[in-house]
Order: structure tokens, then sequence, then C-alpha cells
């Protein structure tokens, strides 16, 4: 269960407060910066400056992140928003990532997931129904048998999420990885969300 998990929420992938969820459900995706890549590993060093050698193999996914637009968001399309649960039921947004129409489906639901500032909110995936226009955009948000409502500030980050492939893994390269470890403490990524241009991935 855990590792369809985390290769849902590579692909868009991203989460309510951990008086919600149990805890050891939680998605912690690995943050950082690119120091070097072969073919069977990359060496990243993590926002905390902490230094890693991360397996790649033939099943590893990337996808490129791209800035996007506030109008980029729009009736049916397909989005994953990490946010933060509030009192009334609804989710603000700390950011949005637009799904390419090839990564449409990916990873639908709710669930809990690690922000990058380590506390535990919401990552929800799913389409777009009505659209309000004011004061930044309020979605409703269908995520399989479930309805949300979500608040986008107008300073909230909003990306394009595509597929891409590992020509995209180089030195420098800001990363969002999802990965498993083995029973010896090795991590191996099973999806790297990477940033184009020098983009930061906001998720």
């Amino acid at each position: 269960m855990l590792k369809s998990r985390i290769a849902a929420l590579l692909l868009g992938t991203l989460l309510v407060s951990g008086s919600t969820f149990a805890t050891d459900t939680t998605i912690k995706p690995t943050r950082g910066t690119i120091d070097s890549v072969s073919d069977s590993a990359m060496q990243i060093t993590t926002r905390q400056g902490d230094k890693l050698n991360v397996k790649i193999t033939d099943q590893t996914k990337v996808n490129s992140v791209s800035k996007a637009k506030m109008s980029d968001i729009k009736p049916d399309s397909y989005i994953g928003t990490a946010a933060v649960p509030m009192a009334n039921g609804e989710l603000k947004a700390l950011e949005v990532h637009v799904f390419a129409p090839g990564l449409r489906g990916s990873g639908e639901g709710f669930n809990p997931f690690e922000s990058a500032d380590g506390k535990v909110n919401t990552m929800t995936n799913g389409t777009v129904g009505k659209l309000v226009h004011s004061n930044g955009r309020t979605l409703t948000v269908k995520v399989k048998d479930m309805e949300k409502t979500v608040i986008v500030p107008d300073d909230v980050p909003v990306v394009l999420l595509e597929p891409g492939d590992r020509s995209l893994l180089k030195a420098g390269t800001k990363v969002v990885l999802f990965g498993e470890k083995d029973e010896q403490g090795n991590l191996t990524a099973r999806g790297v969300a990477v940033g184009k241009d020098g983009l930061t991935p906001p998720m």
C-alpha cells in the first residue's frame, strides 16, 4: 500500500494534519539539489544539508516541473495541491501542480503529506469542477467519491508537471524525490520531480 501511495504522489503527488491521519502513513518526500549523477545513482544534498546517495533504476519515473500561471488552472484540469486544512473544512493551497494530459488520473486521492516545513498537511489529486475567480481561485476538486473545496491565494506557486526522462537529472538541479529504503537503509528513487530552468519544485 505504501509503495503505491509513493508512486502515485510522485506524479503529482501532495495532506491533512497529523491528528487526522496516522503518522505511519504520511508520505515524506526528500527535497534537495543534485550533486552528481551516474547510470545507477545520484548524489544529492538535502535542504537540511545532508548528503545522500540515491539509487536510480529502470523503474524510476522522472517528471519535469516548470513554472505555470494561475490562469492555467481551468475547469476539468487535473491537478494536485499540497494544502493546509482549515477549521471550516476547506483547504488552503500551499502550491498547485497542473498535470499534463498524459498524466491525467495520476495519484488520484486525498492523503497525508509532509510539507517542506516539516508539517503534515494534505495532498489532493483530482479534477477541477467549479472554479470561481475572486481574490485568487476557489476550486472544487473531485476526488473519487469526494469533493474538496480548495482556496488558492494569488501568491501561491503554480507549476506544470510533465513526463520527463533521465536527461533532466543534472548536477545543480532541484528535485523532490519519492523513494523506498531497503533493509540496509539504502534509498532507491521510485520517482523524481525535477525543476526546469532553475526552478525549485514547490511541492
